[in-house]
């Protein structure tokens, strides 16, 4: 592949690497500078999507089950009724019900409440869960937490031995929250390579070297858009050529394309995100 007219577009805006696999094989690869982890900021979210699958593989839990329910013991007096309908599913869609952003990366330092299960649950739900798409840290921090509680250890502890470990992934760095739980919505440190596997996982539907880690039938179900108000499955983009992504500030991309047999994955420190999208689309997915 020719990443010449790419890198043309993209070398004054921040990209430091991508790379481009199709049918399993890789077929083109540009770097501005060596591979190192970098803080690939949401994509995060994307792994605490696979580890809730795993975790519904393992009976651990269900989409189904109320958040008064999972996390009875953190819940605000007299929750509202929006909190009592709310769901682990909801926690995945970005349509959880709360108005406004909250746990991101600007806000994180300030709160003096150390408990943000407890915090996250006291924000008011002010719509119907499932009503409105907001895009918000808190439910993907929530699906972590009750990933960590039915788990019994940390989200790195359990994805080493289920993903990591298959993938080649050694152990990476995660954000804590000030508890020393992982932050299931971002934070996590990863190479461009180590990255780009993980859009190979899900294009080949949870199998790695021949052998079934996640159920197909779970990464079908993730990575299908939700609801028609927003392009987001579970903690995973919808875009164009019926592709979905894993999706970091700054230009982080591991793209799937299943029509294509394809993987796309980019690294950047890129404020114009939207020029970068439009390159990866007009440059590269032109020659799948």
């Amino acid at each position: 592949m020719d990443l010449q007219a790419f890198v043309e577009k993209v070398n004054t805006i921040g990209v430091l690497g991508v790379k481009v696999s199709q049918h399993n094989e890789l077929i083109g690869e540009w770097h501005s500078e060596g591979e190192c982890r970098r803080n690939v900021y949401s994509v995060t979210k994307s792994f605490t999507s696979c580890a809730v699958g795993f975790a519904v593989q393992e009976g651990l839990l269900s989409l189904d089950e109320k958040l008064t329910d999972v996390f009875a013991e953190d819940l605000p007096e007299n929750p509202c009724e929006n909190l009592k309908k709310a769901t682990v599913r909801d926690l995945l869609t970005m349509h959880l019900g709360q108005k406004s952003a909250s746990l991101m990366g600007a806000q994180r330092p300030l709160y003096e409440e150390d408990n943000w299960v407890k915090l996250s649950l006291s924000i008011p739900f002010e719509y119907e869960p499932g009503t409105h798409f907001v895009y918000n840290n808190v439910g993907p921090y929530l699906a972590g937490m009750l990933v960590q509680r039915r788990a019994g250890c940390d989200l790195i502890s359990y994805l080493t031995p289920r993903l990591f470990s298959h993938l080649g992934i050694k152990r990476p760095t995660w954000e804590m929250d000030p508890l020393g739980n992982s932050f299931g919505a971002g934070g996590l440190f990863l190479t461009l390579s180590e990255m780009h596997k993980l859009g190979l996982f899900y294009l080949n539907k949870g199998a790695w070297n021949g052998k079934q880690l996640l159920l197909a039938e779970w990464i079908e179900e993730s990575t299908r858009q939700y609801a028609p108000d927003a392009p987001y499955a579970y903690l995973f983009w919808r875009g164009k050529y019926n592709s979905f992504r894993a999706d970091g500030k700054y230009g982080q991309f591991s793209i799937v394309l299943p029509d294509y047999d394809a993987v796309i994955s980019v690294v950047s420190e890129c404020r114009k995100t939207e020029e970068l999208m439009a390159a990866i689309y007009e440059e590269i997915c032109t020659q799948l």
